[in-house]
């Protein structure tokens, strides 16, 4: 089962996230990131083989797309915050990019 990222954990599994551009959200366990592509093909096709990954491993974004950007929010709602599968998903979307 998936836990609450603990605090010692949030240090080494999130600042490496921060160092390319993921950001805290206010007021939210969660972190977000906004991608940009050449046009919304581009974005369009990233999308589709991030959501082969989300699905495979059950962890979905919560995102939007308007053109070519593309907005994204991870966290875990069944432990009401950021776990594992969401540093794993980051890391994931930043390597798909």
């Amino acid at each position: 089962m998936t836990e609450k990222l603990s605090d010692t954990a949030r240090k080494t599994v999130l600042e490496p996230l921060f160092a390319t551009g993921w950001a805290m959200v206010d007021g939210q366990d969660a972190i977000h990131k906004t991608f940009e592509f050449e046009n919304f093909v581009a974005a369009f096709a990233w999308m589709t083989k991030a959501a082969l990954y989300a699905e495979k491993w059950d962890h979905h974004p919560e995102w939007s797309n308007v053109y070519n950007k593309v907005e994204v929010t991870l966290t875990t709602h069944d432990v009401g915050g950021l776990s594992s599968l969401d540093a794993k998903m980051a890391r994931k979307l930043d390597g798909l990019s």
